[in-house]
């Protein structure tokens, strides 16, 4: 019997959930912010290490503002300069 693959992704109210489709986005939960996958400045945080314990997933955008994160200052700089401007 074939098991079923999950993810657990981050929902609007910050909460975990499981979902049987991937996100579309990464974050970090300390830092309480969201980017691309292919991020370099997340890439180099993982090669460092210990940043993977605290990275999260997220459906979407609006997902990932509702629950509070902000965007990535490296792979999303129009959007991050948006939510620093308000």
């Amino acid at each position: 019997m074939t098991q079923k693959k999950t993810w657990t992704l981050i929902g609007a109210s910050g909460k975990p959930f499981e979902s049987d489709t991937p996100g579309t986005l990464g974050g970090h939960r300390r830092e309480m912010l969201y980017g691309l996958f292919d991020c370099r400045a997340a890439a180099q945080a993982i090669a460092r290490g210990g940043y993977a314990r605290h990275r999260v997933f997220f459906r979407d955008e609006a997902t990932a503002i509702a629950a509070g994160y902000r965007p990535c200052a490296v792979c999303l700089p129009e959007k991050y300069a948006a939510w620093k401007a308000n």
